[in-house]
């Protein structure tokens, strides 16, 4: 299986121009810069980080290989010397980040990264795409798993997702904030998620009748069929499933459940159900798919539908209602010159930073300081923690449950208010009085 390393030219050529100028020009000091997440339409009131690892991975093995720097000498616009020094170049930086799975908010360091100018400043583009869809999908997935209200979530949305890649890290990333599965088998295989899938409308109409259809399928899997009951109607695909999945009983095997994916999913839901029950059936599940978010399982959920899980794909896998992170990379110090950048609407503040955490005595977020990096605050939490030091990474990479485990403290930890989806609550993001006398000198 491929190692999945974007490699160093997965980056905007502004970035290597940027590179050849340092070169040329002597600049050599250690900068660091700093990401971080604007939010100015209010759409999210958390934001789950997500990403890292893959972040991590790439920088350990970051090297230009001969290919790489025979495309960029055909571009005719760089000194050969540079690209000789590029060939020689490895990452060699610090890294400090929040975990995966922690939970942020607007304008708070999600990552800095402090290395020899050239080397911090090639990686922007790798570090905003990477972090970038990682975090906008595991938070639009987490707002899901909290409107689910405990109900199995799996992701479908593979097929609608903006490239193979991003179908692959959207596994991921809905994973983490508590996902059950995916229906992407790469995804399953690569980051050891587990795989979810039932059939097609094709597959019943491939069959002389949906009843066929059913008992061919159950024929195949004895002890995994579901089946999918909207494709003449659904009612009828009800009552289909039901005589199937009582003659799977007779032989001593158990149908998993129905699912239902077009109609007015809350009174469909009832009358399936009915239709279950009456023929003996209670213990086979409603699964329900077609094109659902948090708003949509929120609708279903507070109205009682008896619907047991849900197939999330297109709205979840775009991130549709807010398509994208405003996520930004600023360069905040330069050898021993701290920078702050002053554009209107987008100042940034200087400095190498730590971020604090104020929980109450049950653990519950209060509010959050943006800090000094070598600052502590009295009864806060430094979130903040070295990932990489001199290009090593300094732990071994955490599984995927680990991650998960973290999301869930993390959110079980988020007071109920600020997990609203329908209206913006902000929550408290402070400066401590170090930082911002920094910022005035």
């Amino acid at each position: 299986m491929t190692s999945f390393l974007a490699g160093p030219l997965l980056t905007d050529l502004y970035e290597i121009t940027m590179a050849a100028g340092y070169w040329m020009h002597q600049v050599q000091e250690r900068a660091t810069f700093s990401v971080f997440v604007r939010n100015p339409d209010h759409k999210r009131n958390y934001f789950v980080a997500a990403g890292l690892e893959a972040i991590i991975r790439e920088l350990e093995c970051y090297c230009f290989q001969n290919d790489d720097l025979e495309y960029l000498q055909s571009l005719k616009i760089f000194d050969p010397a540079f690209l000789d020094a590029l060939g020689e170049l490895r990452f060699t930086g610090d890294v400090y980040a929040l975990p995966e799975g922690t939970l942020f908010f607007p304008d708070e360091p999600l990552i800095e990264i402090t290395a020899p100018i050239i080397e911090a400043q090639l990686i922007e583009t790798l570090v905003l795409n990477t972090m970038g869809i990682a975090s906008l999908i595991a938070t639009k997935a987490a707002r899901c798993t909290h409107a689910a209200e405990g109900r199995p979530l799996v992701d479908f949305a593979l097929r609608r997702t903006h490239g193979q890649d991003a179908g692959d890290q959207v596994a991921r990333s809905t994973y983490i904030t508590g996902f059950t599965a995916t229906s992407n088998v790469r995804a399953g295989k690569r980051f050891g998620i587990p795989v979810a899938g039932t059939m097609a409308h094709s597959f019943v109409t491939a069959f002389d009748s949906e009843l066929n259809a059913f008992r061919a399928y159950a024929a195949t899997f004895p002890d995994a069929a579901i089946f999918l009951i909207d494709t003449y109607d659904t009612i009828s695909g009800a009552h289909h499933a039901a005589t199937v999945a009582r003659e799977m009983k007779r032989r001593g095997h158990t149908a998993l459940g129905v699912r239902l994916d077009s109609g007015d999913m809350l009174a469909l839901s009832r009358d399936v159900r009915r239709i279950l029950d009456e023929a003996g059936l209670p213990d086979m599940k409603i699964y329900a798919s077609s094109s659902f978010d948090e708003f949509k399982i929120a609708d279903i959920v507070n109205d009682g539908a008896p619907i047991d899980a849900f197939g999330v794909g297109t709205r979840v896998g775009v991130s549709a209602d807010a398509p994208y992170l405003d996520i930004v990379y600023k360069l905040v110090r330069l050898g021993n010159r701290d920078i702050r950048k002053l554009s209107p609407g987008k100042v940034t503040l200087a400095g190498k930073k730590q971020l604090f955490r104020r929980v109450d005595e049950g653990g519950m977020f209060q509010e959050d300081v943006i800090g000094c990096r070598e600052e502590t605050l009295s009864g806060m939490l430094p979130l903040l923690t070295p990932v990489m030091r001199a290009g090593r990474r300094t732990h071994s990479a955490r599984n995927l449950r680990e991650i998960r485990r973290q999301f869930e403290d993390q959110t079980a930890c988020l007071p109920e208010r600020y997990k609203t989806i329908h209206r913006y609550e902000a929550y408290p993001v402070k400066i401590s009085p170090r930082l911002k006398s920094m910022q005035l000198s």
